[in-house]
């Protein structure tokens, strides 16, 4: 049965830190694209950022560029996303996925494994 399994969410000021773990299980995800997104009540899920699978390529979307950092470990089967100088519009459930198809790497729908979400609250 495959896996992923947020983890690291919580309850931080503005300006903190906090880093997330995805745990993969199931599979072999070493060869995947992983990302991570986030969805407020009542908006669409938005992709947040990405790292291909040797790691070579990573993207993010504009609002979070040189706050975050997407990492992974493949021999762990893990990603992580260190977000540094969080702001309240970061608030948000953040999910943990993987690509192992083709297609765009912000594109929700391309995806074909996620997990169940973490919540990050940042409060003013």
């Amino acid at each position: 049965q495959v896996q992923l399994v947020e983890s690291g969410g919580g309850l931080v000021q503005a300006g903190g830190s906090l880093t997330l773990s995805c745990a993969a299980s199931g599979r072999t995800f070493s060869r995947d694209t992983m990302g991570w997104f986030r969805q407020v009540q009542g908006k669409e899920r938005e992709f947040v950022a990405a790292m291909t699978w040797n790691s070579g390529n990573t993207f993010y979307t504009d609002s979070v560029r040189g706050r975050f950092t997407i990492s992974r470990d493949n021999a762990k089967n893990t990603v992580f996303l260190q977000m540094n100088n969080l702001k309240p519009e970061d608030t948000a459930v953040y999910y943990c996925a993987a690509k192992y198809s083709g297609g765009s790497y912000y594109e929700t729908y391309n995806y074909n494994y996620w997990g169940q979400g973490t919540r990050v609250t940042v409060s003013s």
